[in-house]
């Protein structure tokens, strides 16, 4: 059972986590299709879910997802209806953002933790994708089509797949280098 300064402490390391990565999701690079990247706003969460476990990985992304909806508000008022709006509001916040949680949970499935870090954020990158894939396939190409004419979901394939995939990428590599040169910060302090 944790004490009051270990769950404290873990409180207090994920809520600062939780600002980082918030901090990093508004600094995006324009990407193709009219996509952005942002530069490791997701590792914050793959490192708290790599620390305390899936368990509370989840719990400290679902409070991530819930600032970055209310950030990304704005994008809720173009649904046509209460369903599309809720539609928006779930997959591309809530559970896209949430999914991240389950970054940890190869780390003591795969021996190497190389590839346990880079599996669980391709995992969880992966999950991401599928939910922005959906409401850019069904919602977004509904409101408004894209200009290039593409039909909704290949046109949906490139324009989540392009910035997810290279979020993943950028992600994957810098946590890499951070477990090579700096192994303690995903470790309990």
């Amino acid at each position: 059972m944790e004490n009051r300064n270990t769950k404290t402490s873990r409180l207090v390391f994920s809520a600062i986590m939780i600002a980082v990565g918030t901090v990093l999701s508004l600094f995006k690079i324009d990407w193709a299709f009219g996509g952005g990247i942002t530069i490791c706003a997701m590792l914050p969460l793959v490192v708290v879910s790599w620390i305390y476990g899936t368990k509370w990985g989840i719990f400290t992304a679902f409070v991530f997802s819930v600032l970055q909806c209310l950030l990304g508000i704005d994008n809720v008022q173009y649904a046509t209806s209460a369903g599309m709006a809720v539609a928006i509001i779930l997959l591309d916040y809530i559970i896209a953002y949430t999914v991240i949680g389950f970054a940890g949970i190869y780390k003591n499935g795969i021996k190497n933790k190389y590839y346990a870090v880079v599996s669980g954020i391709c995992t969880t990158f992966f999950a991401r994708f599928i939910c922005h894939f959906i409401t850019g396939w069904m919602i977004w190409d509904a409101l408004w089509p894209n200009e290039f004419g593409m039909a909704a979901p290949v046109y949906s394939l490139c324009y989540n797949g392009s910035y997810m995939l290279a979020e993943a990428v950028i992600t994957s590599v810098v946590a890499v280098l951070l477990l090579k040169k700096k192994p303690e910060l995903f470790s309990k302090n």
